[in-house]
């Protein structure tokens, strides 16, 4: 089992993410395929007032730890007549995270979100995500409200701070978010493929 995270360390805009900063314009996804055997787009969920994005896979052990509460928050927040939506995108292109594997895990785990696959891997370069699991909240005009991890423990401890859960509320009451960028979870590197032009 991995060993612990460490709690995220909580920073300026920008700090850990050299890409995105809280308050930028969230990158918007189209024609991603998803388990379900549909295209999804950002702009389907424009009925929602909060989106929170993650990036994950189905390899990483860090990743799969998280996948319980990733699905309890999904549960707690983002039933089908809520004002929050949970989406979760894998980029990794291995066997075992391409998109046969994702949908046996996400059968086997009921995931009630979206999970979509970009073999392309624009997204997570656009957003900055560098980690699995990596969160970003997304406001009602799309902008980024929070970057970083879901919470400040890794499992089996419990979290101190729902750093996510926060943020959602946040927006939901039209407050800022307090902590709006931390560390991500100490999980596995995405497994970026080389560009043409790298």
């Amino acid at each position: 089992m991995p060993a612990a995270a460490p709690t995220p360390v909580l920073a300026g805009p920008g700090k850990f993410n050299k890409v995105l900063a809280p308050g930028d314009a969230a990158p918007a996804w189209e024609g991603l395929e998803g388990t379900d055997g549909k295209k999804h787009a950002l702009a389907d969920l424009k009925d929602k007032e909060v989106v929170v994005v993650v990036f994950t896979c189905n390899s990483c052990p860090v990743a799969k730890d998280y996948e319980d509460r990733i699905v309890a928050l999904a549960a707690a927040h983002a039933g089908p007549d809520s004002k929050v939506a949970v989406v979760a995108i894998n980029v990794n292109t291995g066997k075992d995270d391409a998109l046969p594997a994702m949908k046996v895990r996400a059968e086997k785990k009921k995931f009630p979100f979206a999970y979509l696959y970009d073999p392309s891997q624009d997204i997570a370069r656009k957003y900055g995500a560098t980690f699995t699991p990596e969160f970003f909240v997304l406001g009602k005009d799309r902008t980024v409200l929070y970057a970083g991890a879901l919470d400040d423990k890794s499992p089996p401890e419990e979290p101190r701070a729902k750093l996510v859960e926060a943020a959602v509320a946040a927006a939901l009451a039209g407050k800022k978010v307090e902590a709006a960028e931390t560390s991500a979870a100490a999980g596995c590197r995405i497994k970026f493929n080389p560009k043409k032009d790298d």
